[in-house]
């Protein structure tokens, strides 16, 4: 596309998004992930938890808050890229943040 408008596909899916704003604050709230992200919030919380049942976090509460703890060095998903670490994701994009 070059009339300056963004195609309708991304890089990542929302589940790499919302992994990536735990990274960025283990402490964030759902509502503040799924306006980064541009999703709902029952659609955040559905994504934290396939990531929670998958070992990629670990959530735990504070208080009234929830804490999330990432686990760094889970593989992808993906057989053409299980041989890497999500660690790496997120060392690509944490200088931005």
């Amino acid at each position: 596309m070059t009339d300056g408008r963004r195609p309708p596909w991304t890089f990542l899916t929302n589940h790499g998004h919302v992994l990536l704003a735990v990274a960025a604050d283990p402490d964030v709230r759902v509502g503040e992930v799924a306006e980064r992200v541009g999703i709902t919030q029952r659609s955040t919380l559905s994504i934290l938890r396939d990531l929670e049942d998958a070992g990629y976090l670990v959530r735990s509460r504070h208080g009234r808050r929830t804490h999330y703890e990432l686990q760094p060095h889970r593989p992808f998903r993906h057989p053409s890229t299980a041989h890497r670490e999500v660690d790496e994701l997120i060392a690509v994009f944490a200088s931005d943040d």
